[in-house]
């Protein structure tokens, strides 16, 4: 009897020992697709965990959508080519990165989602986040290869931005560590620069080498390493912000734009219609767990840290022309939401 419960026992363990690597690849998928339609393309997603919404750029306007029931909540008006949206609740504020024409600021209240102002700005300002540890929101200009700063409670008829950081090199996205410190993807010299913000000044530079063209960019502030979403080669690096050594090199999908953190894990979205998950599975050593297949196009994302549900914009495409991009299909703009 004893003999024949240790060889249950002992079946039931190797049975689950080989069920694991299945059960972890099937961990995320997509659990639902909110139609939203709409003019306009779509850039990065933001995510406001306390209220669930969701502030989304469309070109020339920004969309708030409540991301449990999928409704639009508000469509702000007023802009050229937006990027993204930082969120400040401490001022009741948020801000959108305008990059059309000669760049703007557009401020905008939490509460009705009116504009309050439009703050110029450089040439295709872009990436945009709010670092609390140096009270700023933070804008990157690809064009004139500078970082912009500036104070979420200036006022929004005359205020102006704090005299830009030189960059050297086109800036896309950046991450923060909460100890005023920036870190910024220079796309075109293939470089991660670290910028100290009081001093306001780049203190380091440094290659993403085996990786290049990077893209995404975001950062786990407890253990100081940086997630970079790279395009070409297609690789999530993993650097340490000490001293901007390589952990880990590893194979994401292409066309990628965005990289998140929740948790231990790390999020690649990229256009080809996969999410890379990340994580580090010993000490020192990361790997791809899963690729969740996703939409084609659904190249940016969001994360509700709170939820731990994420955001991906998209659309359905037209089938291209020879060697055309291919082009979305009017209405069809959609938000793809992925979770355990």
């Amino acid at each position: 009897m004893r003999i024949t419960k240790s060889l249950v026992v002992v079946s039931a363990f190797v049975l689950l020992t080989c069920s694991l690597p299945v059960l972890a690849q099937s961990e995320w998928s997509v659990t639902k697709t909110i139609p939203i339609g709409g003019e306009g393309g779509w850039d990065y997603l933001t995510v406001d965990p306390p209220t669930h919404l969701l502030y989304v750029p469309r070109s020339t306007h920004t969309m708030v959508i409540d991301s449990e029931s999928g409704k639009t909540i508000a469509d702000i008006p007023g802009q050229k080519r937006a990027h993204g949206v930082a969120i400040v609740p401490q001022a009741g504020r948020g801000f959108i990165s305008d990059g059309g024409g000669d760049g703007a600021v557009v401020i905008f209240d939490l509460k009705t989602n009116a504009v309050l102002g439009t703050i110029a700005a450089q040439p295709d300002a872009d990436g945009i986040i709010f670092d609390p540890a140096s009270g700023r929101v933070l804008v990157v200009s690809g064009d004139k290869g500078v970082l912009m700063t500036l104070k979420p409670d200036l006022d929004p008829k005359t205020g102006k931005l704090d005299p830009p950081i030189e960059l050297g090199g086109k800036p896309e996205f950046l991450a923060a560590d909460g100890k005023g410190n920036v870190y910024i993807n220079l796309v075109d010299k293939n470089e991660v620069v670290g910028v100290d913000l009081k001093a306001r000044k780049v203190t380091a530079r440094w290659s993403v080498a085996p990786g290049g063209a990077p893209v995404g960019m975001a950062m786990d502030t407890k253990k100081r390493f940086l997630f970079i979403g790279c395009r070409n080669p297609q690789k999530l690096i993993v650097m340490s912000a000490n001293d901007g050594k390589i952990v880990a090199a590893l194979p994401i999908g292409a066309g990628v734009d965005t990289t998140k953190i929740d948790g231990d894990l790390a999020f690649a979205s990229c256009a080809d219609g996969s999410l890379a998950v990340a994580r580090e599975t010993s000490p020192g050593k990361f790997e791809i767990i899963q690729t969740v297949k996703t939409p084609a196009g659904a190249r940016t994302m969001g994360v509700d840290p709170t939820t731990h549900m994420i955001y991906l914009p998209t659309s359905e495409f037209e089938a291209p022309a020879a060697g055309a991009r291919p082009r979305s299909k009017p209405g069809t703009f959609m938000i793809v939401v992925v979770g355990r």
